[in-house]
């Protein structure tokens, strides 16, 4: 049996005596908390390591039943901690979410002879959320918005740990649990793994619960993401709370004092049981989560607007002004062009209440907005470093890279690209090709990934949109 395999029983082992169970009935077993409705297994195809059905299940069954005993809190670390309690209560000014953060490297601290310890153990070491990336990895978004997400991740969580490294100090942490590093960690724990609890903002974190895999909110389908649209909970954990949704993800009962997650479909014997964290961007799921997903129903790109444009758009807020990840632009935007586009003398009161229903001013008015909105994402994909192309040979050449069994040839590595070529450099690895990169090289890779992996997408947005509205001029031109 290996270690990992060792660990992880024991995990179970230890959760099933604080109560969690995949049953609505108590358990007899004290061996695990899994078997009568999930198990532990890998799913390769779809984000790793996850939870099965070992029976069928239908929508709305209960699932997993963690007891708040059993949950991982601000409180119940401190009530097995006085004098960290006594020492929080000394810095009021820090934030519910800075306090958690403190609480999980306080216990991490503690090693083997944390309460916590054989959960703790389980947590991932790395992540690959905004706040965590690299000056190289930031400036391979490319796109202005993103890059200033990342910059102001960055600058959040290096200000809370200024705010926090005295607290820090006075539990006499050693010092690699002080360390920005450190904290850039638990930040990103507390971002990626919470559920929502009702007594505490930060939330709280889910033994068990977090081993779910992603699955994006109005996906009943019965195919779960690919390697590349699923992180487990490892980097993602909001569960979605909504009345509307609340059989069909989960909660924390008060009836029940535990955390209640359930079938949100049904499930055949062998599938994966997913659960939804909410309704997030691709740029949002990179901040909180640390990864995105190449199908995004909920994903949005934002174009450069004129200022007068915006001066119009009162009936919408700006974020609504937008392009879908299909290609089509928002009801919002394509209302808001319709206005624009019309001269001001011609704006009576038949125009405006076609606008504001979302219909056609005219013909010439609609391919006037198609040429707008499709020019302008002509520009936007004209001022980026790199072409659609030229990104996904990117991804295909990190691939190689990151690929131990690959030997490339000479030939193979001069061909690279210059931002390939620009990493390698930087990174002083050109002669590690085909010896192998260190844990810190590869989690780095992992990150600028993401970053073409992301601005790749985005550019498949705006290309996906030019032929959109290309399409729409030839139908309105009868061509």
């Amino acid at each position: 049996m290996d270690s990992e395999h060792q660990t992880m029983e024991q995990f179970l082992r230890w959760a099933a005596e604080l109560g969690v169970s995949d049953s609505t009935y108590p358990s007899r077993s004290r061996d695990s908390c899994l078997g009568r409705t999930l198990s532990v297994a890998d799913f390769p195809l779809a984000g790793g390591r996850g939870l099965g059905a070992v029976r069928e299940l239908r929508k709305g069954e209960l699932v997993l039943k963690v007891p708040r005993n059993a949950l991982l809190t601000t409180e119940s670390m401190v009530a097995k901690d006085p004098n960290l309690g006594d020492s929080i209560n000394l810095h009021a000014s820090l934030s519910s979410t800075q306090i958690l953060s403190v609480c999980l490297l306080y216990e991490m601290s503690k090693g083997k002879s944390s309460f916590w310890y054989p959960y703790l153990v389980h947590l991932p070491r790395d992540y690959d959320l905004l706040a965590t990336f690299g000056d190289f990895e930031k400036r391979a978004l490319q796109v202005e918005d993103a890059v200033w997400a990342a910059e102001k991740a960055i600058a959040k969580s290096q200000s809370e740990w200024k705010e926090a490294v005295t607290l820090l100090k006075e539990l006499d942490l050693k010092p690699k649990f002080q360390s920005l590093q450190a904290w850039n960690w638990a930040s990103a724990t507390i971002s990626s793994r919470t559920l929502h609890i009702p007594w505490d903002s930060a939330g709280c974190l889910c033994p068990v619960g977090d081993l779910f895999n992603y699955d994006a909110p109005g996906d009943d389908s019965n195919t779960p993401k690919g390697p590349e649209t699923v992180n487990n909970a490892e980097e993602a954990g909001h569960v979605v709370e909504t009345q509307s949704e609340r059989l069909t993800d989960g909660g924390f009962d008060g009836d029940a004092n535990a955390y209640c997650l359930y079938a949100r479909r049904n499930y055949q014997l062998g599938e994966q049981v997913l659960l939804c964290y909410g309704t997030y961007t691709n740029l949002e799921l990179l901040e909180h989560y640390g990864f995105t997903l190449e199908e995004n129903s909920n994903d949005k790109v934002f174009i450069p607007l004129e200022t007068s444009l915006y001066a119009l758009s009162s009936s919408w807020p700006k974020d609504s002004l937008y392009i879908h990840q299909d290609g089509k632009p928002s009801f919002a935007l394509v209302s808001t062009l319709r206005l624009w586009l019309t001269p001001q003398s011609q704006r009576d009161k038949s125009v405006m209440r076609l606008v504001y229903a979302g219909s056609q001013i005219s013909v010439k008015n609609e391919i006037l907005v198609m040429k707008w909105v499709s020019e302008r994402c002509r520009n936007v994909l004209k001022d980026l470093p790199t072409s659609l192309q030229e990104d996904r040979v990117i991804l295909q050449d990190i691939d190689k890279l990151q690929d131990p069994e690959l030997r490339l040839e000479q030939r193979e590595v001069e061909a690279f690209g210059s931002e390939v070529r620009s990493f390698l450099e930087a990174n002083h690895l050109w002669d590690l090709i085909n010896g192998g990169f260190s844990g810190k090289i590869k989690r780095i890779m992992s990150k600028w990934r993401l970053s073409v992996q992301w601005r790749l997408r985005y550019k498949r947005t705006l290309a996906d949109c030019i032929s959109y509205c290309n399409e729409k001029i030839n139908n309105l031109s009868g061509t």
